[in-house]
């Protein structure tokens, strides 16, 4: 079981929102839209993906690392987070 179950169909509902929102940017694209309108909705999206990114995290760190902690020694589990940390903010 994940650390994020129990949020599971939350966070489907968000990831279907931002899959719409992705086709709605290919279609302005395609409908030759300004500039302007389709960067908004890039920013959007990318705002939209970060949150869904924070709420796993926050669920890992509650969960999965706290569980990890209890088995396993400290540094590795740190190291482990460090790494998802480092590849989370790229």
């Amino acid at each position: 079981m994940n650390s994020y179950s129990d949020q599971k169909q939350s966070l489907l509902r968000r990831l279907k929102k931002i899959e719409g929102q992705v086709k709605g940017i290919q279609k302005m694209i395609e409908d030759d839209r300004y500039c302007n309108d389709i960067l908004i909705q890039i920013a959007a999206v990318r705002s939209a993906v970060n949150k869904v990114g924070g709420l796993i995290l926050e669920n890992h760190l509650k969960g999965c690392i706290k569980t990890s902690l209890a088995n396993n020694p400290e540094e590795e589990v740190i190291d482990e987070l460090i790494n998802t940390m480092i590849k989370f903010i790229k």
